[in-house]
């Protein structure tokens, strides 16, 4: 009688580590895959990807059906709609997990603190990020960049401010 009870202690136990760790997932909106990569607890490597100009770490590359998928979490940040420079960064991290395991992720997802976004990878996304980093080189090599935004509050945090004469902090 007393093995019968065990047998059936150990069933009830997993069986509620399992339903916990299913609705666990549920929460943090992750696919069903296992995690490959996590920069979350320990520093995580750095990925590489030479030919374009990348480094980077995502949160987490999620297998999803032998597929990697690039997670950002932005626990801090609650928006409808994921940002695009959060769009952009995620993308960049495509980038960098297509050149790490040889496959384009398809998507990847964005974790904000009120919201799961999935983000498809197009060739639309992947050519516009390819413009912005051009633009960005670019920038990094002239004398004088304008100031990209109308927002005092930006300003007033910038490490910069003390030397940019077209600082709009007071």
């Amino acid at each position: 009688m007393s093995n019968i009870l065990l047998v059936l202690f150990v069933v009830a136990l997993a069986g509620g580590l399992f339903l916990l760790s299913y609705r666990l997932r549920q929460q943090t909106g992750l696919p069903g895959g296992r995690v490959g990569y996590s920069d979350t607890v320990a520093a995580g490597e750095s990925l590489l990807a030479p030919r374009y100009g990348l480094v980077g770490k995502p949160d987490y590359i999620v297998w999803d059906n032998d597929r990697p998928i690039p997670v950002e979490v932005k626990p801090q940040r609650t928006a409808p709609q994921p940002y695009l420079s959060d769009v952009l960064q995620l993308a960049a991290y495509g980038l960098l997990v297509e050149e790490k395991y040889g496959q384009a992720p398809p998507y990847g997802l964005l974790r904000y603190a009120n919201a799961n976004f999935h983000i498809d990878f197009t060739p639309q996304l992947r050519g516009y990020l390819l413009h912005i980093m051009a633009q960005m080189r670019a920038s990094l090599q002239a004398r004088d960049v304008p100031r990209s935004h109308e927002h005092p509050a930006r300003c007033a945090a910038c490490g910069f401010r003390d030397i940019c004469g077209q600082s709009l902090a007071e």
